[in-house]
């Protein structure tokens, strides 16, 4: 009787171990998923896009497309141009942005061979408004699976202080960002600092299409905004957007300085010097005509403090020596 009981406490102190077991594996097993479910939820984060889409990332990204110039230089300053795997035709700085695989014209771009690279993310951008097309394009990536971050064209320095914001915390660096920031700031502070006391701003004409169709930059442009924090006054700030100008007015406005951006005219500003009919103009007269770098003057990127001081040493040389 004894022997019996021993072998039936036996077998129930057996059965114990192997359901503690089992509960003990099982538990276990939740615990590690409920381990790798906080990492996951701990590592991942969103961030909103200038279309208003929370964009979530599970991990920083290691590749990406940039579909715009600007973006580009945003993405080097920062210290992760490296891991751009696409750019556009007309991302030329720095230096090394000119060795990246072309996708893109700036207008359109190739979807196959975006598909193709598989990255982490594409840094695309919008005009903002309805802008159809390229957002019905990148809506066609994201439906292959792929993430899309989208930034509307900067048209003032807010908004690429804004830029910079976003990108830097796509990428998992917004200190850096903020210190970009701070630096450009600075940059132009210093400028401002040296043209400040100047009691008769220049006149200034900047030319952004030359002859027969001249076109200049007015009030609500990124280049006024350039223009007003080198301290000149735009002769043309009275006209709204890239507006085209007749040589007429051009001549009429007299301007003291005459800027260019115009980089497909061979030598432009001795072009503009050697126009008919304008040599009544003070900036003629004075041979002060000037061909402004169009990247650093027309990018809305990292490179504003450049654009703010290129115009002031143009217009007072003699504060910069």
């Amino acid at each position: 009787m004894k022997k019996m009981f021993k072998l039936q406490w036996l077998s129930v102190l057996m059965l114990a171990l192997v359901l503690v077991g089992c509960g003990t594996k099982e538990d276990t097993n939740k615990e590690t998923v409920s381990k790798e479910y906080q990492q996951v939820e701990k590592t991942s984060y969103k961030v909103k896009d200038d279309r208003g889409v929370e964009v979530e990332f599970v991990a920083v990204p290691k590749t990406i497309v940039s579909l715009q110039p600007s973006n580009t230089e945003i993405l080097f300053s920062l210290g992760v141009g490296d891991k751009i795997v696409g750019a556009t035709e007309y991302d030329t700085y720095p230096e090394e942005a000119q060795k990246i695989e072309r996708v893109s014209d700036s207008v359109k771009f190739n979807s196959e061979r975006i598909l193709a690279l598989k990255p982490d993310v594409v840094i695309a951008y919008t005009t903002g408004g309805k802008d159809e097309e390229n957002l019905n394009a990148l809506k066609g990536l994201e439906d292959a699976g792929i993430k899309v971050f989208a930034i509307q064209s900067a048209t003032s320095f807010n908004d690429v202080y804004g830029d910079i914001q976003q990108i830097a915390t796509v990428m998992g660096i917004k200190d850096k960002g903020d210190k970009l920031n701070e630096d450009i700031k600075g940059k132009i502070a210093e400028v401002q600092a040296k043209v400040k006391d100047v009691k008769e701003p220049k006149n200034i004409y900047l030319e952004i299409g030359p002859k027969p169709n001249l076109y200049t930059a007015g009030s609500g442009t990124f280049q006024q905004e350039i223009l007003n924090a080198a301290n000149v006054n735009n002769v043309f700030a009275d006209l709204k957007s890239w507006a085209p100008v007749s040589e007429e007015d051009v001549i009429a406005k007299n301007p003291d300085v005459i800027l260019t951006t115009v980089n497909y005219v061979k030598d432009p500003a001795a072009e503009i010097l050697s126009r008919d009919g304008w040599n009544s103009i003070t900036a003629i007269q004075n041979k002060a005509v000037y061909y402004i770098d169009t990247d650093i003057s027309n990018r809305p990127g990292p490179r504003i403090g450049e654009a703010v001081e290129l115009i002031a040493k143009a217009a007072y040389p003699e504060l910069f020596k």
